[in-house]
């Protein structure tokens, strides 16, 4: 009998596989602890490419034709070298935060420990006493989001930071939100 190796993503150390089951068990235990509450205390973040383009509506590709000519041609629209990176926060019920980074700017530990106030503040308005509640941030682990600065905002805003293992998936590809849609409308 003749086997092929499985392709895996990453051959983990036994440090990191550890590591990963440290993480599983702890959320098994914080799980045990209020199941019912469990998803609805997670805040996620993460950061996303938008492209924009202007799509034509139907009733903009109208146009008038003799009997006997071929209707119009509509081409797919793709999308353009236009993009922004967009950072988005959000609970199970729904988006508490997007920021839009500014043209030509990147995400500093500064700039993303500012986020973390942002956020907050957002989380208290639209979520009156969740932070009450012990909520369960999850970032992943970009050098913005473990840099001390940014570590220290997560903690002055009063939310308990989830591990994220190496090499682990984030929650933001297992559950998307949502998906964006900006048009300019004239």
């Amino acid at each position: 009998m003749v086997l092929s190796a499985r392709l895996v993503p990453c051959m983990l150390t036994d440090v990191q596989k550890a590591d990963h089951a440290e993480t599983s068990a702890r959320l098994l235990t914080l799980f045990s602890e209020n199941p019912d509450n469990f998803i609805s205390r997670f805040v996620t973040v993460d950061e996303t490419w938008l492209h924009h383009f202007d799509p034509e509506s139907k009733a903009q590709s109208m146009a008038w034709k003799h009997v006997i000519s071929l209707p119009p041609r509509k081409f797919c629209v793709i999308a353009s070298d236009c993009k922004v990176m967009a950072t988005i926060f959000w609970d199970s019920e729904e988006i508490l935060l997007i920021d839009y980074l500014e043209h030509s700017r990147t995400i500093t530990r500064t700039y993303y420990a500012d986020l973390i106030g942002k956020y907050r503040a957002a989380l208290k308005e639209k979520r009156r006493g969740k932070l009450r509640r012990d909520v369960l941030f999850h970032q992943d682990n970009a050098p913005a989001h473990s840099s001390s600065q940014a570590l220290t905002a997560i903690r002055n805003a009063g939310v308990e930071l989830l591990r994220h293992p190496p090499y682990s998936p984030d929650l933001a590809h297992i559950w998307p939100p949502v998906t964006l849609f900006v048009s300019k409308t004239e």
